[in-house]
């Protein structure tokens, strides 16, 4: 599902009025009538029920003002309220006040110190409010009188659906400046907004419903638009039934590299997580006094000696031994729990200029690569970064606030300039593609911030590239299940003191939910 900015869905609207030729007003009505369903929903029935409706100068207050009309067709009691002079109101806005006018509707200004107390008694004795301020057009902050008005509101505590974003948050950026509207829930029309989607705008969100307007689809699947929702229909059109036929071999074969003495942990779980995601095959390839203890921990896994210094590091003496091994894999992950070391760089540097298969590179991987980013783009092979804010401050040389205040921005940049598949981890994974394309994840939960859960991710990765999957679809979709499976472990088991094991623990289950008939 695509997610547009601001500007793209401004003109997703022009364009379903110039080039298919419905009218802006019908374009309204229907908004109007999706919310007011979801309104009928919340109340159960209308008729004696109170609603107070909030309606801006703008299009959005339009929006609202249908909606005003069908909850007093349907029996409700309405008091609408226009922060705005009736003479600005936008062309097919100003239409549906004159119709409530005409209907000799409660239709109350609210511009002024005058109007907040028949507003407060308003909305306290209702059952429900509705917000239609201001839409996706606001950048910045609200105005100090609309501040107070959002106060009240919020302050009231009472059931309030927003009308496409809540009052106050950034429609492109999820930022709230000052105030905004603490919707209980949020109707968007044709295409959620990122504001939905980004902190802190998803806090004031609630929940979400993406309400068909009768936008032709071509409009909305355009390729044009960049920036994407990772959601079950995606996930559906990459996973598939196994073939009665087939055996380990057909669901690829996948290699694990890193370790090093006090974090077998993280290369165990990554292997593990592997297997439990499907692949055929999993071989870890680990300092060779690591090899008992996988041995002895992970009956399924295949553990491979390399040659390792003193202090239980891999060796650039494994260096022959890794490009056999890369022969022989569909896959390689490498990084998890190998260390920070100086000759970590020369490995690394090696299996990127001689790997004939796709690689995953991860954890102390990643940090091998600081300050030489370069050497990723000398390679024939595609490629997959997991990395972690603080890694990705590392590879960028940027702050960690930055990269997390634009992270959209930065991940599509970074995927960009050097081909690579980026997963940018954290609350609202992001997978940035070469060619432009980002992916939002929003599966997930704060019980996931443990250690491990990152290597979770390299090994379902790993595993989905093993069984065919391109690099792109394998790292959308691991993300996607892998947070998936740390909200049925939550669910479960709650999220204080969930383990990276359990993730791998409910990933089969997980899976089964999307897998279709190939």
């Amino acid at each position: 599902m695509k997610i547009p900015k601001v500007q793209e869905m401004k003109e997703i609207d022009q364009r379903a009025s110039l080039d298919f030729g419905i009218p802006s007003i019908v374009l309204m009505e229907n908004a109007g009538l999706r919310t007011v369903e979801v309104i009928e929903d919340i109340l159960g029935s209308c008729p004696g029920k109170k609603v107070s409706v909030l309606a801006g100068k703008g299009n959005n207050g339009g929006d609202g003002m249908v909606i005003s009309r069908h909850l007093i067709n349907a029996g409700a009691e309405v008091d609408t309220f226009l922060l705005g002079d009736e003479n600005n109101l936008t062309p097919d806005a100003l239409t549906n006040y004159q119709i409530l006018k005409r209907m000799k509707a409660r239709i109350y200004p609210l511009q002024a110190e005058a109007g907040l107390d028949r507003f407060m008694f308003s909305v306290l004795s209702a059952d429900l409010a509705v917000d239609a301020i201001y839409g996706i057009g606001l950048k910045g902050g609200v105005n100090e009188f609309e501040s107070r008005v959002i106060d009240i509101l919020n302050w009231s505590r009472r059931p309030a659906v927003a009308v496409d974003i809540p009052s106050g948050v950034e429609a492109d950026t999820g930022k709230v400046h000052s105030v905004a509207v603490q919707a209980t829930h949020t109707v968007t029309f044709a295409l959620p907004k990122l504001g939905l989607l980004l902190n802190p705008g998803r806090d004031y969100a609630g929940s979400l419903s993406v309400a068909d307007i009768s936008i032709p689809s071509p409009l909305l699947n355009d390729p044009a638009l960049k920036q994407n929702l990772i959601n079950e229909k995606l996930l559906r059109s990459f996973l598939k039934k196994r073939a009665p036929e087939g055996h380990k071999g057909t669901y690829g074969h996948a290699m694990i590299i890193g370790g090093s003495l006090g974090m077998s942990g993280a290369v165990m779980m990554s292997s593990f997580a592997a297997l439990r995601c499907g692949a055929g095959l999993v071989t870890a390839a680990v300092p060779e006094s690591l090899v008992p203890v996988i041995d002895s921990a992970l009956l399924e896994v295949m553990a491979t000696p390399l040659a390792e210094s003193g202090d239980c590091l891999i060796s650039p003496e494994a260096l022959p031994a890794i490009e056999n091994l890369l022969g022989t894999a569909s896959v390689c992950a490498v990084g998890p729990g190998m260390s920070r070391y100086p000759e970590a760089r020369t490995i690394i540097g090696f299996i990127l200029e001689n790997s004939g298969i796709p690689l995953v590179i991860d954890a102390d991987g990643l940090n091998a690569l600081q300050g030489d980013t370069d050497i990723l783009k000398n390679r024939q092979v595609p490629l997959v970064l997991t990395p972690h804010p603080g890694e990705m401050a590392r590879l960028t040389g940027k702050s960690i606030e930055e990269i997390q205040s634009r992270r959209l921005e930065i991940a599509q940049g970074f995927a960009e300039e050097h081909g690579v598949t980026l997963v940018l981890k954290g609350h609202n994974t992001v997978v940035a593609v070469p060619g432009g394309d980002v992916y939002i994840n929003m599966t997930g939960n704060p019980g996931m911030a443990t250690a491990g859960s990152g290597d979770v991710l390299t090994g379902i990765i790993t595993a989905l590239i093993a069984q065919g999957l391109n690099p792109q679809q394998a790292a959308v979709a691991g993300v996607y299940l892998h947070g998936a499976a740390g909200d049925q472990a939550a669910l479960e088991r709650g999220e204080r003191g969930l383990v990276a094991t359990d993730l791998i623990h409910y990933l089969p289950q997980v899976i089964r939910r999307f897998e279709v008939e190939a």
